[in-house]
């Protein structure tokens, strides 16, 4: 199989390519700014419509993954204009170049295209987006149902991994790293959602390509957790001091955007489906342990 995946130095889109090349797939790896790290690598910005056109039809990909987005949720809040180039304009690119080839189209979206006040969603729920970042993504979901015959819009949740990735630190690996250095880390005890491990993440999508699963799935982790009591597993997980975890409220920060109160999503639609289920949080935490202990030993 032939595999393009856009945002492919991200926490998801590299492990994504990672797992796929061990299955001996030839893989497209689509970026922006950080080179991917796995995969042939092909620069490109998704807002430029002929290049995107040109280059996906010239590689002629069996399936495209498409990650590539502004997800800093703030900065979408603030820098609109971008956030449509990129989260609007750059997926009906890209899901037109995908079309136009014959591509299987998977979709990386959000849970943040609820607004929260119900929590444990499922994939037939009424979607109400309360930031601009999750307009846009929704948006992004009605360019794929009317553009692309053969698609798989996949819904996570606080993705987070072993590795940074593109620059950034994931939650998780920012409380480690946090409690670690023995720093409180203030963390919302009244925002739920359905942590995502990238390489369960990872997984599922691929199989859901492969299978060419048609419709939108939630393909999160299978626990509703809140941010703190997240955060307090990890801290359980590794041996480190719970007591510097400092339960805050969501009214006590400002932000620029919104944030859903809880926008967990129901997985048992992807749990009846795939063979690669959700993971519950303890079994995530297990497969992260080791593999930041594989990471330790290289």
């Amino acid at each position: 199989m032939k595999l393009l995946i856009t945002g492919a130095s991200g926490l998801y889109g590299s492990k994504l390519a990672e797992l796929a090349i061990a299955r001996q797939y030839k893989v497209f790896s689509i970026h922006s700014q950080h080179e991917a790290p796995y995969g042939v690598p092909v620069k490109l910005d998704v807002t430029d419509k002929e290049k995107v056109d040109t280059e996906i039809r010239k590689l002629a990909p069996d399936v495209v993954v498409h990650a590539a987005s502004m997800t800093d949720v703030d900065k979408c809040e603030l820098n609109k204009e971008v956030a449509w180039k990129i989260n609007v304009d750059g997926t009906l690119n890209v899901a037109k170049a995908a079309e136009a080839c014959g591509a299987f189209l998977l979709y990386v979206s959000t849970d943040y295209v609820f607004d929260g006040e119900k929590g444990c969603y499922k994939e037939s729920d009424q979607t109400s987006p309360i930031s601009y970042y999750a307009y846009t993504k929704l948006k992004a979901e009605e360019h794929i149902k009317n553009t692309v015959s053969k698609f798989c819009i996949a819904r996570p949740s606080v993705i987070y991994g072993a590795t940074p990735a593109a620059g950034k630190v994931n939650f998780a690996l920012w409380v480690l790293n946090k409690l670690k250095a023995k720093e409180t880390v203030k963390v919302f005890v009244d925002q739920w959602n359905s942590p995502t491990l990238n390489s369960s993440l990872a997984e599922m999508t691929l199989e859901a390509a492969e299978r060419r699963l048609a419709g939108i799935y939630h393909l999160s982790g299978a626990s509703r957790i809140s941010r703190f009591d997240f955060a307090l597993t990890l801290a359980k997980t590794f041996g480190l001091d719970e007591s510097l975890l400092d339960p805050t409220h969501m009214k006590d920060l400002t932000f620029p955007a919104k944030r859903p109160k809880d926008s967990s999503l129901n997985t048992s639609k992807a749990v009846q489906t795939l063979k690669n289920k959700p993971l519950k949080i303890e079994f995530a935490m297990e497969k992260l342990k080791v593999e930041l202990d594989t990471l330790s030993k290289s």
